[in-house]
């Protein structure tokens, strides 16, 4: 919490320096001190007021004095030792207040300002806790057990405890204890708790999965490439952590002006009780002091916006959004352009080999051969179709592959490079294959030529189809406002048969990774603007946004280290809910600041010229803030439709 609010982060769960989970047991709020203690003394308190309206002055100052004792435990002893570090925090304003009022003989008031301000107080740390749950809720998906085969055995030990090269036995029904890679059968996975996809994923031997999934139905086997404690979940819970300790402008804001109020406040109420005390009666004047100390205390404010980053950007984790910190939030909340890359975003990642032409002498085979043996070293996505259309992949020596180009090396004795047109554009092709290869381009296929010994003797159209919700998802952006950008390495041609089918209008084709980066430098000009990608090709232009996005990101993957937003899905209908579900948390943000400051400035005159007491001053000093805690709660619900 807050530093200036003189409080301290009560969260029950989180990831320990050796990796391992930690989470503690909620405790029910009756069996919680933190909420007890100031319940009982709003008990005394009104106690008091019932024993004093019915003439029993005795029990009723006795009542006060419990509530008033009960009250200021909650908050004066952490005044005291955050005073004694030279820190002066709204706790002290507070004990001020109470003890000043206590002196100047009005118990009662000093009773109800240690209730109101301790049960505040208590709402807060409640409302933070809960602003966690989303946290905590990640923790929960890891098993506490695992079954992996050892010797030809099935040996159950503690998830924390599995280390990579492990072999995991999954049943259907449960959840994958770690990262790791299928190596025996088949089933599908309900990932809709780490990738907020309710769509169940198949799987196969050789695919990926992480850990936290739900085994559907086969029997799975799973060879471990992550530590039980160190792997795609950890990693998630580290970011989410660190994003709710990152401050934004907004929180940076109101630590600023909050922060000063704190001695300023003090300065003032003596300024007020002194000047006053010469003018005026000393008493009457001190009481004023003591109200301005109350009205002018910035709780509201300090707590206003990390409390409302922390229910944000929980609750976005829940839904698959990944926010590495308050500052990316609050940008996440003024975006009004984004520029998305075409491959693996807009289209499905799933590419195939639909055509292959190739000049006289030359077959197919060979053609796919040739450049399988080159692919096989490539990251690309379309390698992967490549080998895999290939009949035989044979071995390549001197491969060197230049990211956005292409890839080379020697196969078989002969030099071979496979790569875009426009890299291999001082060989032209071959007129027999001109026609054909831009039919291909038209059709929305990726052209991909191979070189033997500096001549063309192939091209190889690939296809990577749109994914079926991008019409959708671009249809509901522009209802919000945000502009779209298709960026791509890829020909103009094909690159705008795919935009017409998606509905984009603003297409930048045959971009290499750094002409990404510049193009976003020119959209910047117009305003805020985001990159989503992969990033890996596209770190550049993740760098050179506003907000970099990376889609279908988990773990250590380079798209979580170089962005400022993780998606752990692939669903692009995370992208129009999460554009929604920032600008409300931001719309909240400055609702929370603005309300803050209106407390202050109208509350500190009426306190200054004696038109509030000190009860009342309390009274709505502490409304406000429970307000304001309710206010920054909203920001964790999440809504499905994007408003």
């Amino acid at each position: 919490m807050s530093s200036a609010c003189g409080c301290e982060d009560t969260r029950k769960a989180e990831v320990g320096e050796d990796g391992e989970i930690i989470e503690a047991a909620d405790t029910p709020w009756w069996r919680d001190l933190g909420i007890m203690i100031p319940v009982f003394s709003g008990i005394a308190f009104l106690a008091g007021l019932i024993a004093q309206w019915n003439g029993a002055d005795l029990p009723a100052t006795v009542l006060f004095w419990i509530g008033l004792l009960l009250g200021a435990s909650t908050f004066t002893p952490g005044a005291i030792r955050k005073l004694r570090t030279g820190k002066l925090s709204i706790s002290l304003l507070m004990t001020i207040s109470a003890i000043g009022a206590v002196i100047l003989g009005y118990v009662e008031e000093a009773a109800a300002l240690a209730f109101l301000y301790s049960i505040a107080e208590a709402l807060e740390d409640k409302a933070m806790d809960r602003a966690h749950d989303g946290l905590r809720a990640l923790l929960k998906l890891v098993p506490e057990t695992a079954t992996i085969r050892q010797g030809g055995e099935s040996l159950e030990i503690a998830a924390k405890d599995l280390s990579v090269g492990q072999t995991l036995l999954v049943r259907p029904g449960e959840r994958i204890a770690t990262d790791g890679v299928i190596t025996a059968g088949r089933s599908s996975l309900d990932t809709s708790a780490i990738t907020g996809e309710s769509i169940p994923v198949e799987v196969v031997p050789g695919d990926s999965v992480s850990a936290g999934v739900i085994n559907a139905n086969g029997v799975l086997e799973v060879e471990t490439t992550a530590a039980g404690t160190d792997n795609s979940l950890t990693t998630i819970v580290e970011l989410v952590e660190r994003a709710q300790a990152d401050k934004g402008d907004r929180a940076r804001l109101a630590d600023t002006i909050a922060r000063p109020l704190v001695p300023g406040v003090l300065v003032l109420s003596i300024l007020v009780a002194l000047i006053g005390s010469l003018l005026g009666d000393p008493e009457v004047w001190i009481t004023r002091a003591l109200v301005v100390l109350v009205a002018a205390s910035p709780c509201a404010l300090a707590i206003s916006v990390p409390l409302t980053v922390v229910s944000a950007v929980g609750a976005a984790s829940r839904f698959g959004v990944i926010i590495k910190s308050g500052a990316a939030f609050e940008r996440f909340g003024v975006i009004r352009h984004i520029a998305v890359d075409k491959t693996g975003t807009l289209t499905q990642n799933k590419p195939t080999v639909s055509e292959v032409l190739t000049v006289d002498g030359v077959t197919r085979e060979q053609a796919l051969s040739w450049a399988a043996a080159l692919e096989q070293h490539s990251t690309h996505p379309l390698a992967a179709a490549i080998v895999a259309a290939s009949p035989e992949t044979p071995s390549a020596q001197h491969v060197t592959e230049r990211p956005g180009h292409g890839i080379e090396g020697v196969v078989d004795g002969l030099s071979i490079a496979v790569g875009s047109p426009r890299w291999l554009e001082q060989a032209t092709p071959a007129s027999s294959l001109n026609s054909q290869i831009s039919g291909l381009e038209e059709q929305g296929m990726t052209v991909v030529i191979v070189h033997r010994n500096g001549s063309v003797v192939a091209a190889i159209g690939v296809r990577d189809e749109l994914r079926p919700e991008v019409t959708e998802v671009v249809s509901t952006l522009a209802d919000q406002g945000i502009g779209l950008t298709m960026l791509t390495g890829d020909n103009a041609r094909t690159a705008t048969a795919l935009a017409q089918q998606a509905g984009i209008d603003d297409v930048r084709a045959e971009l290499r990774p750094e002409s990404k980066a510049v193009v976003i430098g020119d959209l910047r000009s117009a305003g805020a603007v985001a990159m989503i990608g992969d990033g890996i090709n596209d770190a550049p232009a993740l760098a050179t946004a506003d907000l970099g996005v990376a889609m279908g990101a988990t773990g250590s993957d380079a798209a979580i280290e170089s962005a400022d937003v993780a998606f752990t899905g692939h669903d692009l209908r995370l992208l129009p809910r999460a554009f929604a579900h920032a600008r409300r948390g931001r719309h909240i943000m400055n609702q929370n600041i603005v309300l803050s400051l209106l407390i202050i400035a109208s509350l500190l005159p009426l306190a200054l010229f004696g038109l509030l007491n000190l009860a009342a001053v309390v009274l709505v000093h502490e409304v406000a803030e429970v307000i304001v805690i309710l206010n920054g709660l909203r920001a964790a619900r999440t809504r499905n439709v994007a408003a």
